[in-house]
């Protein structure tokens, strides 16, 4: 990277064991691509109105030539069937206790990351088809 990782907290103390782990997951990236110029990442924790035990948020911003990649990771908002104590199945409206805990939301967050930026790298090296190359191939577009 040409401009040095940023990592912002929100709502939640900087901790050095957090940094490490978001240094961690940047340096994987930019190994994966080495024509990142900048990365930004913000690590935003429930605010203190709401109530406990809200999932992380994380946000990764990738610059990259000619486009940014940026990533909103949230967990799902597909809630989890549990079963009611009168034996009936019903979604839980608490977030799963895994999207709870903030390295998990990171390496969640920075998977998501990794398969954007493969997705970029591979157009750029012109290994994904186009449309203008579907219609030279003779393939016809519905009108």
């Amino acid at each position: 990277m040409t401009v040095p990782l940023q990592i912002t907290f929100r709502h939640i103390e900087s901790s050095p064991a957090l940094e490490a782990r978001i240094r961690d997951e940047a340096a994987d990236l930019d190994s994966l691509y080495d024509r990142i110029t900048s990365c930004r990442v913000v690590v935003e924790a429930p605010s203190p109105q709401q109530h406990h035990g809200q999932p992380f948020q994380i946000r990764i911003f990738l610059a990259v030539p000619g486009s940014e990649i940026v990533v909103d990771h949230q967990p799902s908002l597909h809630h989890p069937r549990v079963q009611s104590e009168t034996g009936e199945v019903e979604k839980s409206m608490e977030p799963a206790p895994e999207h709870k805990d903030a390295y998990i939301s990171i390496a969640d967050a920075f998977a998501a990351a990794r398969r954007q930026l493969e997705d970029y790298a591979r157009m750029r090296r012109g290994e994904v088809k186009g449309r203008a190359d579907i219609s030279a191939a003779g393939v016809e577009e519905p009108v």
